[in-house]
């Protein structure tokens, strides 16, 4: 296999955590259309668009689409009241020296979300110069576990898809890299464990690392 030139990143619970503006955004237009909803339930949003997450939340119901539509937008309105809380402070732990190792590396890094909001949140991160391209919920028609998002992202990086490690905390993500020919990284939480390589945060490891694992792989399995 070809050396690692390039890092993408999904970006909620990998670079920052917005999952609790996430929840209390889907809880209060669930609970104002008096639909049940849990944390558990919040849990299996994880790394899905907010289409997708809609139909989970309806549990089969239906609706016609200018409601639905009406209904994703209260909600992304909900989760945007909560975005203005966000600053550099909201970086998880390890972030910031992980990236700045990644740059010095001569690595090109990526972010890849399915979230239509990422460029605000990597905005308000402090982040915006750091990374070269932000695949966003707008990139591609198909979000994942559909590969399509980390191929854009791979392409605009102008790096091999099989070039490029995804690091990622939700199963359909690394589905979704995976589908790509992308190597992986889960992180944290369980749904992961088929990543190539399973880590609680990127707090506990060096960039050094993390091409030395890939690199041994390439040795034993070339």
């Amino acid at each position: 296999m070809p050396p690692i030139s390039a890092f993408i990143f999904d970006l909620d619970g990998v670079i920052t955590d917005t999952a609790e503006y996430h929840y209390l955004a889907w809880q209060r237009l669930a609970d104002e259309e008096g639909l049940p909803f849990s944390r558990e339930d919040n849990e299996h949003l994880r790394g899905v668009s907010r289409r997708d997450s809609l139909l989970r939340l309806l549990k089969g119901r239906t609706l016609p689409e200018d409601t639905f539509e009406a209904w994703m937008k209260r909600k992304n309105d909900y989760y945007l009241g909560h975005l203005e809380q966000l600053t550099p402070a909201d970086r998880l732990p390890g972030v910031t020296r992980f990236l700045e190792e990644a740059a010095a590396a001569g690595l090109k890094l990526g972010i890849g979300s399915a979230s239509k909001n990422a460029h605000q949140v990597i905005a308000r991160l402090g982040l915006a110069a750091t990374f070269a391209v932000i695949g966003d919920g707008y990139a591609v028609a198909h979000s994942k576990p559909a590969p399509d998002l980390f191929i854009w992202v791979a392409g605009g990086l102008q790096v091999p898809v099989e070039e490029a490690v995804v690091f990622e905390d939700a199963a359909a993500g690394v589905d979704a890299a995976r589908a790509a020919g992308c190597r992986t990284v889960g992180l944290g939480r369980a749904g992961i464990d088929h990543a190539d390589l399973v880590l609680p945060d990127l707090a506990t490891i060096p960039v050094a690392a993390v091409l030395a694992h890939f690199a041994a792989r390439t040795t034993t399995h070339g």
